[in-house]
Order: C-alpha cells, then structure tokens, then sequence
C-alpha cells in the first residue's frame, strides 16, 4: 500500500515543494518518518496517530515508513502533520489519491484532529504558483495570508476530517479570495504623526531628506531631547509600500512567524526597534540548528532604530557593516549558506557623553574629555562612515513646548518625499538594484553628482579641516544630491553641500576633537 503527495517547507525566505510518500507494509506496528526530519516533525507521529483515531478513522496497526523527498535537504516544523495524516489514510484507500498530485497540502495538527496555522504560508504559495499546483490547502488562519497570491485556490480547513471529505468530494469549499487592493487602503494608516512633534525643525528637516534618498541617520543629543519620538514617526513619512514590497516583506515576518494575528499582509514599512542587549545573532540572523532571519530582514523595506547605539556589544555593531553596504545579509553554516534581504535604514540615537549633557545648555556635563572619547570611540569609524546623516537633537524649549502651534503633518512631508523620491526613480530607471540615492555607486556618484567650481572648493575645505575618508566624501555627495531632489534641481548647487557637509556633526565636533 502505497501513496505519494506534496507539501512544502521553508528555507530561508523562499519555500521548495517536498515529495510526501508513504508506504505501508505487514509486519510489527511501526512508525517511521525518514528524510532528514527535524525533531518536530519526528513528533509529528504522534500527532497523526491521536489526530487520525480521535477523527473516527482507524489507524493501521502495520509498518508504515514515511518519506520526505528530496532526502537530502533538512526539513523542520510542524506543518507536514496534515499531509503525512493524508498521506497514511490515502494508502488505506480512505482518500481519492487521484486528485492529490496538483495540490499542496500543509498544516499542523492537534490532538482531536483540528488544524493549528503554520509559518510559511505566504512563501509557499508564491511558489505553488511557481511550480504550477492548482490547489493549495492550508489552515483555516493562514487562508487569507496564502490568497495574497493570484492564480493558486487556497481552501481554508479547520480539521483533518474535513480535509478528508474534501478531497472525496463530500464537502465542497470555496476557496478563499482576498481584496489587496481593498487591503492596502484600508490599513494604510499610522497612529503617530510627525506634528505631533514640537520644536526640533533641524531634525525633522534632517529626517525628511533622510527619507527622500533612504539614508541612514543617527542622532545625538541629551535624554528627553526626544530621539526616540522623532524616529518612531520617520515610517510616516515614507513613500507607501508597493505591492511587491508588501509581498517580501510580509514572507520575511511569515518564515519567523511575526505576523500579527489576523495579519495577512504588511501594508505599512516595519519598524523594529531591538534592545541594545541583542546579540549579534538575532541582529543579523542565524541560530543553533535552523537558520532564522534576525532584525535586520525583519525590518527589511523599513526602519531598523538602534536607541542608545554605544551601549550595544562592538561585535553586534560591526556585523552590521556589510549588510549596511550589501543590502543583503548571507549567513554560513557547516551544511548550509542563506541569504536575506536586507535592505532598511538605519536610525541611531546616542547620548554625546555618559552623563548625557555634553552640550546641553541648560545642565553641566560631569565627564572629562577622556571619558567622552572613550565613549564615542564605542562606534567604530568605518560604521559611522556608513551612516550618510549625523544631526545634533537640542533640548526643547519651554516656549515651543507650551506652544500649541501644530508642527507640519506627516502627509505633508511624505508628499515632498514621494516627489523626489520619484525624481530619484526616473533618474536610476536603467539601473539595475539601483533605485534611491542611497543605493548609489562610486560610478552613479560620478554620473549624478558633478559639481561646480564653487562646491568642490566647499568638499575640499571639509575633507582636509574634518579629516572625512573617502566614504564620507560620498556620503555628501549622495545627501546633497537628494537635497537638490527636495529643492527639484537637476544641478547640485553649494547651498545644497552646505548642508550635506552639516549633517557630518560627529566628524565635525568629536572624532577631530
């Protein structure tokens, strides 16, 4: 008695069909699963066993062996419960075999035979399209996570013993049909706003040509300056997500299993925000045993926010240095390589001393200048190099405080936003991986960042009095660039590399003093 159908697993951010079959033969009850499998699907035995006899199906008392193929490749989770359970009851003939080859079938289950949801279930169906399968049976939670994919039937199921009458025709279900567009405006909205904001129009310009060309900015100043309450409204100014951002952004948080519940796609750029004690990683991904994405994926196509930066490990911080320039992050194993997307902007905010009022008009700084440098040299300069924007954040005044003066919305900002970013969109149209500013090469930068006699003398009186390498002369030419995007000028003109030179205050006042 034999039976074969297919599932699917997961690796990295990308899914692979995978060959269920099942062989029963006389000889001593046993039950086998074979294929590499990890220890949550060996306990998937278990599952299928109580799950099938508490359906009010009869559980052979035979040999029966399962295969995962292709044998080779590692499979984890626990969403091939549901196939295997399938695939025992097709080999007692208990279930029409005939209509299993153009179906993926996948799912967790419980002991009384009701299906739990699975991660995944996004990538998978993206490549059910791929491969070709009509069908995609799932549970009844990941149905409309699944039907964000055009062109595959997602049916919902709640049970083994439905899926069993299903598949014999004695039940029929409709396949779940999703509205994205529908979706996408409904929960677009955030629930802050950056004129909520008082005061600080240095930094919320600072941020605003952050957004416009994707750079990275850090910013420093004392406690209660608010650092923390300007980043947390940078997602309110960026352009929306597109579909297709929306799609590898959501399988990214669906493989860790970080969708909100009742989430079937993420229709706003995430922010994550990790503590400073993460260690390297869960910033960057890995693991024991199974590779996960860490924080830098997660908050891929959004913001990664790194609050009190130099109280971070140093081997957390330098991790980041490649992703930073690669926009991708591949981690290496002994028996496997992955790679994750990796492309979000960075946002820091620091103390400019231990104490926290180095410059703070209104309260003495209690540090020696030794102690303040040791505190700055916490952030290697090749990481700094690799964050464009560096903006001082003054305590607020009183009088902007009690001002009831409402700041600049956020829809207002994004408006000027998507202009240049739509500038920048036009101007990279033929190439490739290129689309903002910040993705710029040395070669674009030599293309779309030529200046006059009057701003090569500004970038050479800045680099020899700050000191600046050869990656921070880029980053000013990149930032001014998208400066000149805000102001729509096709030409970089010296007020614009003024201001890019500004937004170096690290290089200015610390690293030279």
């Amino acid at each position: 008695m034999f039976s074969r159908l297919r599932s699917a697993s997961t690796f990295g951010v990308n899914a692979f069909v995978v060959e269920i079959e099942t062989h029963l033969e006389n000889g001593l009850p046993n039950f086998t699963v074979v294929g590499l499998p990890d220890s949550a699907v060996k306990e998937s035995r278990e599952r299928v066993s109580a799950a099938i006899k508490n359906s009010n199906f009869v559980f052979p008392q035979k040999k029966i062996t399962v295969n995962l193929a292709p044998a080779d490749v590692r499979k984890e989770g626990s969403a091939f419960d549901l196939p295997i359970a399938i695939g025992v009851l097709a080999s007692l003939g208990q279930v029409n075999a005939a209509v299993l080859d153009s179906m993926l079938i996948l799912g967790e289950l419980a002991l009384d035979g009701t299906l739990r949801p699975i991660r995944g279930a996004l990538p998978v169906a993206l490549e059910a399209k791929k491969q070709g399968f009509t069908s995609l049976l799932v549970p009844a939670q990941n149905a409309d996570e699944a039907a964000m994919v055009e062109g595959v039937n997602v049916i919902p199921l709640e049970s083994l013993r439905q899926t069993v009458e299903f598949l014999n025709a004695e039940c029929p279900i409709a396949s779940r049909v999703v509205d994205v567009a529908g979706i996408f405006a409904h929960d677009q909205h955030h629930s802050v706003d950056l004129g909520d904001v008082k005061g600080q129009e240095n930094v919320k310009r600072a941020l605003e040509v952050a957004a416009a060309g994707g750079h990275n900015l850090i910013m420093v100043g004392s406690p209660g300056s608010g650092k923390t309450m300007i980043a947390k409204r940078l997602p309110t100014i960026l352009p929306p997500l597109t579909l297709e951002e929306a799609l590898e952004t959501t399988k990214i948080h669906s493989v860790v299993g970080a969708l909100p519940e009742g989430t079937a796609l993420l229709t706003v750029r995430p922010f994550r925000a990790p503590h400073h004690t993460i260690s390297d990683a869960a910033l960057v991904g890995g693991g024991m045993g199974f590779v996960r994405p860490g924080e830098i994926s997660l908050a891929h196509h959004g913001v990664l926010f790194m609050d009190e930066l130099p109280e971070f490990a140093r081997n957390v911080l330098e991790v980041l240095r490649q992703p930073l320039e690669d926009r991708r992050i591949t981690i290496s194993r002994t028996k496997m390589t992955v790679e994750y997307p990796a492309s979000f902007m960075l946002v820091c905010s620091m103390n400019p001393c231990p104490c926290g009022n180095f410059g703070n008009p209104n309260q003495a700084c209690s540090c020696s200048p030794p102690q303040i440098q040791r505190y700055m040299a916490k952030i290697s300069g090749p990481l700094l190099d690799r964050i464009d924007i560096h903006v001082d954040v003054a305590p607020v005044k009183y009088q902007e405080l009690a001002s009831t003066r409402q700041g600049e919305a956020s829809v207002h900002v994004r408006t000027r936003v998507i202009k240049a970013r739509e500038i920048q969109k036009h101007r990279f149209a033929k190439r490739k991986g290129v689309y903002k500013n910040a993705d710029m090469s040395s070669k674009d930068i030599r293309e779309f960042c030529k200046l006059d006699a009057q701003s090569e003398a500004l970038v050479k009186t800045a680099m020899t009095k700050m000191g600046l390498s050869a990656r921070a002369f880029d980053r000013i030419l990149k930032v001014s660039r998208t400066i000149a995007d805000l102001d729509d000028r096709a030409d970089i003109l010296p007020q614009h590399i003024g201001e890019a030179i500004q937004y170096r205050s690290l290089d200015r006042q610390y690293w030279n003093a």
